[in-house]
């Protein structure tokens, strides 16, 4: 059985792909990147990589019987240095210095496409993991109101707009007023601000607002597919919210029982819809 090659960022997602792979048999190598701490890797295998020697990485990938890749958790962009370019970075280079001043879908299309062009195929994590996707339904005790559902209408046509433009996934809206948007910062960054910011709203016993998370239209699906988890719940209580939106089919949650769990400890609802 060929090795699949874990492109891993930071957060909770390469973590359960490894761990999954390894529960069932299946060969895979995780890819740990100078500057991204991953303190889960006892009992995988890896390989260490820097951003300026792309060449290096594809070589060691192939060595290791790597023939398919899935890219998982967070990656902010890094601070390239030139004079550590091997040969294919210094190929590469004008195309990805291009491609970090895209948004993210664009940055993430392309580096799929350089690991195309070496002969790995590269697959959404959901294809690795189709478990995590979000099954249709309101999968908690609380439930959204009238008013919550119309926010979360208005909230689904600000982040279709907005990733039309590949800016975001996400947006929290209350009483039809947008409170945050994400943006390269990331959804738990738009969060503080809303609880860091209290809104005015109208109704002071009107609806509390919610979070709704999307993917950008015509967004590739193997890269960055939204994500939810027990952390977001956490994170929407404290901005004062009362629940979570997101696409079924379309979002992976990380750690279903636990997520469920926390939202329904917090009284805050899940509507996959």
């Amino acid at each position: 059985m060929e090795n699949l090659g874990i492109i891993a960022g930071t957060g909770v997602l390469p973590r359960l792909v490894a761990e999954n792979c390894a529960l069932r048999g299946q060969s895979h190598i995780v890819v740990q990147f100078e500057g991204i701490d991953l303190n889960w890797l006892d009992g995988h295998s890896s390989i260490p990589a820097a951003f300026e020697k792309p060449g290096k990485l594809f070589k060691a990938l192939k060595k290791a019987g790597v023939a398919t890749v899935t890219m998982g958790g967070a990656m902010g962009r890094p601070r390239l240095n030139p004079l550590r370019f091997d040969a294919t970075g210094l190929r590469l280079a004008p195309v990805v210095m291009n491609a970090m001043k895209s948004g993210d879908n664009s940055t993430l299309g392309i580096v799929a496409a350089l690991f195309e062009a070496e002969g790995f195929k590269v697959i959404g994590v959901h294809e690795a993991m189709p478990d995590l996707l979000a099954s249709e339904g309101i999968l908690t005790h609380a439930q959204p109101s009238d008013e919550d559902r119309k926010d979360a209408d208005r909230a689904a046509e600000i982040v279709y707009a907005l990733g039309a433009v590949d800016v975001g996934q996400g947006a929290v809206v209350a009483q039809g007023l947008c409170l945050g948007l994400e943006s390269i910062q990331g959804t738990d960054a738009m969060l503080r601000f809303v609880a860091e910011n209290p809104a005015r709203l109208p109704d002071k016993k009107g609806s509390k607002g919610v979070l709704l998370k999307r993917p950008k239209p015509g967004q590739d699906m193997r890269l960055d597919m939204p994500a939810i988890g027990p952390d977001t719940f956490s994170a929407a209580s404290a901005a004062g919210l009362a629940g979570v939106v997101v696409q079924a089919r379309e979002t992976l949650v990380l750690g279903l029982e636990e997520t469920l769990a926390r939202a329904d400890e917090l009284g805050l609802f899940l509507w996959v819809r």
